[in-house]
């Protein structure tokens, strides 16, 4: 452990860089009420000189932002964990975990099939589909932890990021009126925010603007998505086993896991969540650093990403992105009234 105190003295530029961003977005977004994994994003980006290299050497800071955009992300997705109990799930009723489940497979396939069908890979299909999904910005991060390094990783993870916090954004807005017009009872109310809105702060400020009653059954139909993150972090990390040998890639003689450490850290967080057995300031303290972590390294990846990047995208990423979630919420709207 000799070299901890020297990889500490590299990393720690980036890493107080990174918190420093993560509080100035979550200080915004607590008073302002704005997203705060893209203003994390935002913030980020407007720094992303401190990435830059100056006479060929890499500034200080880049090595600890780096550490933070792939690390730290992989912690705080990992205490995602302690956000869901097994009796949460389960307080859902089987018609809900089965809507719930044909919700985020189905539209995790449509996101694939459009994306091939538009020239894109398949994995850029699961990554959007999924952050349409399960749980907006949070799954986007979480899924682009588990996948193959690609030149274009960061720039697809940003884009999505983008996408789904302007589109959650927009759905918390909508959607309210929507069930209004339809006239859905609370319950089905708050099913349907549930299961169509992407993150989860706008499920919760959508369905609770609704009543209480569509509030509770939002909340608990989001927390049953954000659960689905494991079983799909799992199939990621086996189609980039396979789609590494598809391409005679040996990642540097090395293999990629079965499953991610994060993914199995992620499991035992529930379990452990599950029995109950853990003061509520332990809770309370894991869901925090989550959240800090996840910021953060939003903010990384903004600072390691350029404007122009993003905006060599075009618009079929757009229009991806925009279909999976019409596709969410239709899809969610004819289970109800099939129930």
């Amino acid at each position: 452990m000799q070299g901890l105190p020297v990889r500490l003295r590299i990393l720690w530029p980036g890493l107080l860089i990174s918190g420093v961003v993560a509080s100035a977005a979550m200080f915004v977004s607590e008073h302002q009420h704005a997203p705060v994994m893209l203003l994390a994003l935002l913030l980020g980006m407007a720094l992303n000189f401190l990435t830059e290299s100056a006479g060929g050497a890499a500034s200080r800071t880049a090595a600890g932002i780096d550490f933070t955009a792939r690390t730290v992300l992989r912690l705080g997705v990992a205490l995602l964990g302690m956000r869901i109990t097994f009796d949460q799930v389960l307080a859902l009723g089987w018609h809900s975990i089965l809507m719930v489940v044909l919700g985020v497979v189905l539209t995790i396939l449509c996101g694939v099939v459009l994306a091939r069908l538009m020239g894109f890979q398949m994995l850029f299909g699961i990554l959007t589909g999924g952050a349409v999904a399960i749980c907006g910005a949070s799954a986007a991060l979480a899924l682009s932890a588990a996948m193959p390094a690609h030149p274009r990783k960061e720039q697809a993870t940003l884009f999505t990021v983008i996408g789904v916090s302007a589109l959650s954004t927009t759905a918390m807005v909508l959607y309210p009126t929507f069930t209004h017009v339809l006239q859905l009872a609370p319950v089905q109310a708050g099913a349907f925010i549930g299961g169509t809105i992407h993150d989860v702060a706008q499920v919760v400020g959508a369905g609770y603007s609704i009543s209480q009653e569509a509030g509770d059954v939002a909340t608990l139909v989001k927390l049953m998505r954000v659960s689905m993150l494991l079983p799909v972090i799992a199939l990621v990390a086996v189609l980039a086993r396979r789609h590494a040998l598809s391409q005679g890639d040996d990642l540097g003689g090395t293999r990629l896991p079965l499953l991610p450490w994060f993914a199995v850290a992620f499991a035992i967080l529930v379990g452990v969540h599950s029995t109950g057995w853990l003061p509520d300031i332990v809770v309370q303290t894991g869901q925090s650093a989550s959240q800090w972590a996840l910021v953060a390294s939003m903010a990384a990846i903004g600072m390691k990403t350029h404007l122009k990047d993003l905006l060599e995208v075009g618009w079929k990423p757009v229009a991806l992105m925009v279909a999976e979630t019409a596709f969410l919420a239709v899809l969610f709207l004819g289970m109800l009234k099939l129930v």
